[in-house]
């Protein structure tokens, strides 16, 4: 971490991002390690994760505070607080509950940054892989001192795509849609992945390890941060309409350069 923080001490912004999720990381990572023990207990996991979850958010919006008090925050569990300034932290203390709950390795903290109606600088961190992924306006995008650029393929059949898969909690007109929307685009392309993390997909359309990734009925939380890393990683960023309006329509496609219309025509079909 400690070099992980000199790469970034360019950056104000990033500096205090990353120190508020690094110090609500050790919290997460201590109580991951006591989830697998309660799965077998009575009350069950549900509960634990839920304080996990809320103990990191509490952690992140204190350091945060701190370091800038003028600035308002959209948080997951805490909703909207107006700040004084244009500034807005957009916060998930815990990206991945599910994996979380099941003790699957697989979870993220995710900070973004607004001014005014723009994103402008991004941190994602998987505490488990030791993974920061960051990113601000103008700068470019790293994985811990990596300079990240998207994914150079160029064609839909060598295509690694990620999304997220409609659950209980959604109704039955999304999940025929997400079921369409599969037929449509599985046939097309190497693969499809649904990892439980919107802002790692988005992380990994950022180094390159995604050709594309896209999803409906999503947050600004989940995806705020990955917004500015696919940008400046040299990628495309819209909603499934193609438009500009990601968290207004709660829609997101994210790729690379080259495969952004074919992928946007494939879902503008379905979506």
């Amino acid at each position: 971490m400690v070099q992980q923080l000199r790469a970034i001490s360019r950056s104000p912004h990033l500096n205090v991002m990353c120190n508020a999720v690094f110090k609500a990381a050790r919290g997460l990572v201590r109580d991951f390690g006591e989830v697998e023990h309660l799965q077998v207990s009575r009350k069950g996991p549900g509960d634990f994760v839920s304080t996990a979850d809320k103990k990191a958010e509490d952690v992140l919006y204190k350091e945060l505070k701190k370091a800038r008090p003028a600035y308002g925050f959209i948080m997951e569990e805490g909703g909207e607080i107006p700040g004084e300034d244009d500034y807005t932290w957009i916060i998930d203390p815990l990206d991945g509950t599910s994996n979380f709950l099941h003790a699957i390795p697989h979870f993220a903290i995710s900070i973004g940054l607004q001014k005014g109606s723009e994103i402008i600088a991004g941190v994602i961190y998987d505490p488990i892989k030791d993974e920061i992924f960051y990113a601000e306006k103008g700068g470019g995008a790293f994985l811990n001192e990596r300079r990240l650029r998207v994914s150079a393929r160029r064609n839909l059949q060598e295509a690694l795509l990620a999304t997220g898969i409609p659950f209980a909690a959604h109704n039955q007109g999304e999940r025929s849609q997400f079921q369409t929307a599969i037929e449509r685009v599985m046939p097309l392309v190497a693969g499809i992945r649904r990892f439980g993390s919107a802002s790692l997909d988005m992380a990994y359309v950022a180094a390159g390890r995604f050709e594309g990734y896209w999803e409906k009925s999503i947050m600004p939380w989940d995806i705020a941060a990955g917004v500015v890393l696919v940008r400046e990683a040299g990628g495309y960023v819209c909603d499934l309409q193609g438009g500009d309006h990601v968290f207004e329509s709660k829609s997101i496609l994210a790729t690379n350069q080259a495969l952004q219309q074919p992928l946007k025509d494939l879902l503008l079909s379905v979506y």
